[in-house]
């Protein structure tokens, strides 16, 4: 049987629709008008002073490193629970990753285990909002004045998330936000930087496109002719117009679609409750998750199976899945270039054998959610000790 319940679908309408055609019609496709639009738009949204489309999330945690300038053989400290490019920018850098243990439960970065990890070439801290749950920022930015290190945040799955009443991406650090084809809203590939500090907010847009001083839109725009002048190697890292187009619309369905998601957790979280054999996470009072991800961990010395098995089965009964993550510690490349081992990170290596991710998205039907359930609690009562 193949998947026939996949692990995500985005859902667009006919405005994204038409939009884009709109914007193939006009004849701009690049940076222009519609991304401009959008940014004003996403500014509003996060209310921060300051939004940068850029063609990923990657591309806003890169930016963020570049513009702080930082000495090679830096160290930034992150967590290894996370997707590869949140540490492999670092490295591009000529930095160092410094992985920290996660807490049990959120699996986000544990601020209890940062200072511990902190040296003399430590000059920033990339927290990740894990699975939509915020870090605990009042923590991080404590240690982070102690130290006089720069924030940055990967908010690549915490569009809607708030800490405290403030929504992420305006708590005033550096904030990449990402709009892949699975995100919470999509433009197919995209992302987002939000910043606070004009400045910088100027440094990044300037780098965002080669190091040109002025973008496609304003040299042949409407405004007319107007040459540009190169202040700084670059990067080919701006959104496009056709992007743009799809992110108009897509963010004004973020609140539905947040609601979706939140009606589905809680039918995970009841119908999961009771099963010893599976571990969900927890949300802590502080915060309003994005409710992007939804995890369970097994409990494997109460199953004969393990997490691989697990998700043969689910996938053989046609429901597709996911791994969230196994942690960037215990990966080939940075075991390699940085000696890194299981103990170094325990918690995040328990979880990384442990963890699988269950479709989640407003596409589903209550059916499609019923299904999952029922499948899950199939397999953990045909498997359980």
């Amino acid at each position: 049987m193949g998947i026939d319940m996949p692990f995500h679908r985005a859902w667009l309408e006919e405005d994204e629709i038409q939009e884009v055609i709109d914007t193939l019609k006009s004849g701009w496709l690049t940076t222009g008008p519609r991304t401009h639009r959008f940014e004003e738009d996403f500014k509003n949204y996060i209310g921060c002073k300051h939004a940068l489309g850029l063609n990923s999330c990657t591309a806003g945690l890169h930016l963020s490193l570049v513009a702080l300038e930082l000495e090679p053989g830096s160290e930034v400290i992150t967590t290894p629970m996370t997707f590869p490019a949140t540490a492999n920018v670092v490295v591009h850098e000529r930095l160092r990753p410094v992985f920290v243990d996660i807490e049990p439960g959120t699996l986000n970065i544990d601020p209890a285990k940062i200072e511990e990890k902190i040296s003399s070439k430590t000059k920033a801290i990339f927290p990740v909002h894990f699975a939509g749950h915020p870090c605990d920022m009042d923590a991080i930015q404590a240690i982070a004045d102690k130290h006089n290190l720069v924030i940055i945040e990967d908010a690549a799955h915490a569009l809607e998330s708030s800490y405290k009443g403030r929504k992420i991406g305006n708590l005033g650090n550096l904030t990449s936000f990402s709009f892949y084809a699975n995100k919470n809203m999509t433009t197919g590939e995209g992302g987002m930087l939000t910043i606070n500090d004009e400045e910088l907010a100027d440094k990044i847009r300037v780098m965002r496109l080669h190091g040109l001083n002025k973008d496609a839109w304003n040299r042949f725009g409407k405004s007319g002719f107007a040459h540009w002048q190169l202040h700084t190697p670059g990067y080919k890292y701006n959104m496009t117009d056709i992007s743009a187009a799809m992110g108009i619309h897509q963010l004004k369905k973020v609140n539905q679609f947040l609601e979706l998601r939140k009606r589905y957790v809680e039918a995970y979280d009841e119908a999961f409750k009771d099963l010893p054999e599976l571990e969900t996470l927890i949300r802590k009072d502080y915060a309003q998750s994005a409710y992007h991800l939804y995890i369970i961990a097994l409990r494997l010395e109460r199953l004969t199976i393990d997490r691989d098995q697990f998700l043969q089965e689910i996938q053989a009964r046609g429901i597709g899945v996911a791994v969230h993550y196994i942690g960037l510690h215990l990966q080939p490349f940075y075991m390699k270039e940085f000696n890194t081992k299981a103990e170094d990170c325990p918690v995040a290596s328990s979880y990384s054998e442990r963890v699988l991710t269950l479709p989640l998205y407003p596409k589903m039907s209550d059916q499609d959610v019923n299904r999952v359930i029922e499948t899950v609690c199939d397999i953990v009562k045909k498997y359980r000790r």
